[in-house]
């Protein structure tokens, strides 16, 4: 045992701080119905990676059908699930793939970000300047909000004149800041450093795996940083705006399914991560509920459902009932 632990040190030593190059870098991308435009935004993925993992949750013939036509470009490989097995599950098979094709960093992507075209380029640019790499345990990228983006005002790539601005902002502070956590889309790590802070977290299943593994890195000594600049557009949820009384309100119209799970892994996280006595972490947590189910209730349809799906939520959560959600059959 004592051999196979110091061989592994020495294979740990041999990976660079920093990321060499955009081809030292492999993409793991989790798709679940994708639609047609996907290979348009592949497409944008490849021009700067070395190789793309592709991980399917169960997605509909046709998509089926189009991921694999995807996969016979030889820089692509694809893992395909017959079922949802979930976020975190689908990254941890994809950075598996990752490291089993001989790769020492991953680039974490969803299946409906647009990648600048010098996304890569500038996150390893950005690794490079931070002081301590081997206490990173994760680079993410800025972004925009593809639903509230006005196109006309978004530059299609990085101009020249921007170069320049970015540089002499540079002088002044890093271009990156320390966060608290990043999302997964756009998240640059380094296989060996995930390694020793530990796999997403599987009976998460979908929200807030990003931020336990942030949260659980952060624990364990580790930094979090993410670029000034925005990278790459990508949309959370399909938030709407509402005005009431003169003020702007925003909603997030996520389904039911995701609203069960947020309210679940929010409870969860408060549970483990908050700083709570006698249990007041489950009232913080009902606080937080009441006001998502009156914003439901004011700004978005299927109310019922998704107001139900809240409340099963917060009741696994506080049980701690974690893995797939799960519904009572019908009668």
């Amino acid at each position: 045992m004592l051999a196979i632990k110091e061989r592994r040190e020495v294979v740990q030593e041999k990976v660079p701080e920093h990321p060499t190059s955009g081809k030292s870098v492999c993409a793991v991308l989790v798709s679940f119905h994708p639609d047609p435009d996907l290979p348009a935004r592949v497409s944008r993925i490849l021009a700067q990676v070395g190789a793309l993992v592709i991980v399917d949750n169960g997605s509909n013939e046709a998509a089926r059908r189009m991921l694999g036509e995807l996969s016979a470009d030889s820089r692509i490989a694809l893992e395909a699930n017959r079922e949802n097995l979930g976020i975190a599950r689908a990254l941890n098979m994809g950075i598996r793939r990752a490291r089993r094709l001989g790769y020492d960093w991953v680039l974490l992507l969803d299946q409906d970000s647009v990648l600048d075209a010098c996304m890569v380029d500038d996150l390893i640019a950005t690794h490079a300047s931070f002081p301590e790499p081997a206490r990173l345990a994760a680079l993410g990228a800025g972004f925009r909000d593809a639903l509230q983006e006005d196109p006309s005002r978004r530059a299609p790539d990085v101009a020249a004149g921007d170069a320049a601005r970015a540089h002499a902002d540079s002088r002044a502070q890093p271009p990156w800041e320390e966060v608290e956590s990043v999302i997964t889309s756009g998240s640059l790590l380094r296989v060996a450093t995930l390694d020793l802070i530990g796999p997403f977290r599987d009976e998460f299943f979908i929200d807030y795996v990003d931020i336990e593994y942030c949260f659980r890195a952060r624990a364990k000594g580790y930094r979090v940083i993410k670029t000034r600049k925005p990278l790459m557009s990508h949309a959370i949820g399909a938030a709407s705006r509402h005005a009431i009384l003169g003020m702007q309100k925003w909603t997030s119209n996520h389904s039911a399914d995701r609203r069960y799970y947020m309210a679940r892994n929010d409870t969860v996280m408060l549970k483990e991560y908050g700083r709570f006595r006698f249990g007041s972490w489950a009232f913080k947590s009902l606080g937080r509920r009441v006001r998502t189910c009156k914003r439901i209730a004011l700004y978005e349809d299927r109310k019922l459902g998704k107001i139900a799906a809240v409340a099963s939520g917060w009741w696994d959560g506080i049980r701690g009932h974690l893995g797939p959600r799960h519904r009572a059959a019908p009668r």
